[in-house]
């Protein structure tokens, strides 16, 4: 009796990892290399080692794909932390984050090195500059309530055309996209991170929802598995994952592939999460991007940071 219930077990176990058959992982961008780990896990097999059938799906401009994961049209969805937060407050708690790829959020602004400003706040500060970018995302929102802003706002429509052809803008980038966009058209820019002046919610993370995580705990663990290490190899070694995601993706260069993946490794990898910690994520971060919403009165609702994610260990 003894050996059939550990067998039992076992074949429960299995179960609960292929019980749901095809996985659908939906992006919020293009293959890029901000999702590099996910498809490296695809590329070296590290889905099927675990025993799932993942497929990804692209996204693109405006992909909703946290409300994708809420109505059941996917399992597994990336987004970023605010997200998550804010889908808690409208009322749409069945969101878990289990993984955060970017420790160190990648939005910035881009400006002409030819103006040698020596901070963000210099920039904010100077009535001659004009900053394009998009007023209404909670890092703006964060900007001008906690920074001296004088510099002329004006939306951003994207791209870098208008950047171009004047000195005197600056704009809103990702430092791992349009910052490479430009110096491959000539220009010396000059970037920013956010995050340096205090708004710095983890991006590209791995969400799924609560109910199914309880249900199917061992799919959970196996996802995690399977992305830490496909982060690990891509930032060791993103050039096969690279070729595969530019097959998919032609509007970027391989070369571009290759810089972006080079200047997103200190985004990733940190003294606290890196290696087998890789897309840890902290109560006390989720605490403070809690506060900085409900500040920002993005928020009503007094949120629990530790509804929101969860550091599921899966067996090294």
């Amino acid at each position: 009796m003894k050996q059939f219930a550990v067998f039992f077990l076992i074949f429960a176990s299995l179960l609960q990892v292929q019980a749901a058959g095809k996985i659908r992982l939906a992006l919020n961008w293009k293959p890029e290399p901000q999702f590099g780990g996910f498809y490296s896990a695809q590329v070296n097999n590290l889905f099927k080692n675990e025993k799932l059938d993942v497929e990804i799906l692209e996204g693109g401009s405006g992909t909703p794909t946290i409300q994708m994961l809420t109505a059941g049209k996917v399992e597994y969805a990336v987004v970023s932390a605010d997200e998550v937060i804010l889908s808690h407050d409208r009322g749409a708690t069945d969101v878990v984050a289990i993984f955060a790829a970017f420790q160190t959020n990648p939005q910035g602004v881009m400006t002409h090195a030819a103006k040698n400003y020596a901070s963000l706040e210099a920039l904010l500060a100077d009535d001659k500059a004009t900053l394009l970018w998009q007023a209404g995302l909670p890092y703006a929102q964060y900007l001008k309530k906690t920074k001296t802003i004088k510099a002329t706002t004006a939306p951003y429509l994207g791209g870098i055309g208008n950047f171009q052809k004047d000195e005197s803008l600056a704009q809103q980038c990702f430092v791992t996209s349009e910052p490479l966009t430009a110096e491959a058209a000539g220009l010396k820019v000059k970037t920013f991170l956010v995050a340096e002046s205090g708004y710095n919610p983890y991006t590209t993370v791995l969400v799924t929802r609560d109910s199914r995580a309880k249900a199917h705990p061992q799919e959970v663990l196996a996802m995690i598995k399977a992305v830490r290490e496909g982060w690990n190899r891509y930032l060791q070694n993103p050039d096969s994952t690279n070729a595969h995601m530019q097959n998919l993706n032609r509007a970027m260069t391989i070369e571009t592939f290759k810089k972006s993946a080079e200047a997103q490794k200190a985004l990733i990898e940190t003294s606290e999460a890196k290696g087998a910690t890789l897309g840890r994520m902290t109560l006390a971060r989720w605490q403070t991007l809690i506060d900085q919403l409900t500040d920002l009165k993005l928020i009503k609702k007094k949120l629990k940071p530790e509804t929101l994610f969860a550091n599921p260990e899966p067996k090294r």
